[in-house]
């Protein structure tokens, strides 16, 4: 859509393909070298018609610079064909007031022709002419009504030197391509050119504004219909179901990004609407296919560092050295950093994408070194408010690479204990054992207790009244963990067998009598639950009377 857009706008704005804005002077150290010469280029209305040139070194015989001289040639030929008002509004109502209605002046200093410079194309001539005798060859524009022609510009020795010429002959071919660019410049500012491009652009704008509603209408229209559409497609009322919601949710995208395309294509038509601003409408209206071209371009570089980041990490986690004990660890941590990683790569690449666009905007490109100043400033002070980001985002980091926790894991935080679902660049996701989900910056996990690295333990406690026999107690107790330990089921969770560490402490209640469970991490709760209940079940039998 916006190439047929662009070329919709080329043929309507024709007659002024030539009326683009003039361009800020390049500073020197961006100037563009060749050889031992510095370049800078002079432009008509915007556009490139000769390149001046100036000696990179400077020596006694050294002209000005190619950079200075560029814009006082441009000064020059601007006078020629763009109308300048040299007064303020003020200063025009005093001097009609005082000259022409009191002496009756015909002559006035706030005329944008004052300097008699204006007029038809037709009569504008560019002439070679010398100072002196066997001096620099000069151009000069001839205007009826002036009595000396006016002097445009001097050919110098570099600037025939870098053109393989003679100086006069140089003049001779500038001569004609001046002459033919500010004629064409005259007639782009007449007032007929004005107003057909007037014209031209509000039909333009008139249709796009139409098509823009059109498409604004369908889109909503499409946003209402989603809803349900998904709920259909929840459901599987037909086959054809999920097919419509894709296809609805596809056109809602597509009359999205078309409502973007048209809304800068009237800027665009509102820029061509005044002489001289062609180049940056053209640069306007090509925004959303650079924007495009550079999105899929960060799409592609991200997909190929998520593969890179997917296959290091799968070797780090296959590496047939580390030994088996860790092995289940590393697995989950391949886990945590393929997560984390990727969304680090993905969060680059939105980065890059953003300062790509930036950077390549015609207003902001031209920036000169004190608005990037200011830009970094500013950067600095949105630093220092958002210095709590900052800080979750380096904590983040180093949870991750330190190996604190892993996707996961049963930790305690901030007298918090859940299991890890997730590990974020700026916080991180616990789920309690009530389903609630718990999200704790980064940066106040630097206290965290970790019930499941790489193994997991568990305490084992029994309350026994003060009049039961404490010796047969315990020996039924050891002989239960011995049994449990045994125990094929549970024998392969265990990493060591049960241990009885007997009386704990002495309450109001009883004896309290613990054992500690060391198994496989993540798994203690789920031995320790078991072995309690064989444990309460046994010594229950034993208080019956049943034998054992």
């Amino acid at each position: 859509m916006a190439t047929a857009l662009a070329a919709l706008l080329l043929v309507i704005v024709q007659p002024g393909l030539s009326a683009e804005s003039p361009g800020p002077p390049a500073p020197e150290d961006s100037q563009p070298m060749a050889g031992s010469f510095r370049l800078s280029q002079v432009r008509i209305l915007g556009v490139p018609v000769i390149n001046v040139a100036s000696l990179r070194v400077a020596g006694p015989e050294a002209g000005p610079d190619a950079a200075e001289r560029a814009r006082v040639i441009e000064g020059n030929l601007d006078l020629l064909y763009r109308p300048t008002q040299p007064c303020t509004p003020g200063e025009r109502i005093c001097e009609l007031l005082l000259e022409r209605s009191g002496v009756g002046a015909v002559e006035a200093v706030c005329d944008p022709d004052h300097l008699g410079l204006q007029g038809a194309p037709e009569a504008l001539q560019v002439v070679v002419t010398q100072r002196q005798a066997g001096g620099l060859n000069q151009l000069a524009a001839v205007v009826p009504g002036r009595a000396t022609p006016f002097p445009l510009l001097t050919v110098t020795a570099a600037d025939a030197q870098l053109n393989g010429t003679s100086e006069a002959a140089l003049a001779q071919r500038w001569r004609g391509r001046l002459q033919r660019r500010l004629r064409r410049a005259r007639e782009i500012y007449g007032a007929q050119q004005i107003s057909e491009r007037l014209w031209d652009a509000a039909r333009v704008v008139v249709v796009l504004a139409a098509l823009l509603v059109l498409a604004v209408w369908l889109w909503r229209r499409l946003q209402r219909q989603l809803p349900r559409q998904h709920r259909q497609c929840v459901e599987g009322a037909d086959h054809f179901a999920a097919a419509r919601f894709h296809l609805a949710q596809s056109l809602s995208r597509l009359l999205l990004a078309s409502v973007l395309v048209l809304g800068v294509a009237i800027g665009a038509v509102v820029l061509l609407a005044t002489p001289g601003q062609v180049a940056p409408a053209i640069d306007v209206l090509f925004q959303p296919l650079v924007v495009l071209f550079k999105a899929l371009a960060m799409v592609v570089v991200a997909a190929l560092l998520r593969a890179l980041v997917g296959l290091l990490l799968s070797q780090w986690a296959s590496n047939v050295f580390v030994p088996v004990a860790f092995q289940a660890r590393r697995d989950q941590r391949y886990r945590s950093l393929l997560r984390v990683l990727r969304r680090l790569v993905d969060l680059a690449c939105l980065l890059l994408f953003g300062v790509w666009t930036v950077v390549g905007i015609p207003v902001l490109r031209d920036l000169s070194s004190n608005a990037l100043l200011a830009s970094g400033a500013v950067l600095g002070a949105l630093a220092l408010v958002f210095q709590g980001l900052l800080r979750d985002f380096v904590a983040g980091l180093v949870l991750l690479f330190d190996d604190r926790y892993a996707i996961g894991d049963t930790v305690e935080i901030g007298g918090r204990l859940g299991e890890v679902i997730d590990v974020g660049v700026l916080s991180t996701e616990l789920r309690c054992q009530d389903q609630r989900v718990v999200v704790v910056p980064n940066s106040g996990c630097e206290q965290s207790v970790n019930h499941t690295k790489l193994r997991s333990g568990a305490e084992v406690s029994l309350l026994l009244s003060r009049d039961t026999n404490l010796a047969r107690a315990l020996a039924v107790i050891t002989a239960e963990l011995a049994a449990f330990a045994a125990d094929p089921t549970w024998q392969s969770l265990l990493l060591k067998p049960p241990t009885l560490l007997g009386v704990d402490a002495m309450t109001a209640d009883g004896l309290r009598v613990t054992a500690l469970l060391i198994t496989e991490a993540g798994r203690q709760e789920q031995v320790r639950r078991a072995l309690l209940e064989r444990l309460a079940q046994r010594l229950e039998a034993v208080a019956a009377g049943e034998p054992g």
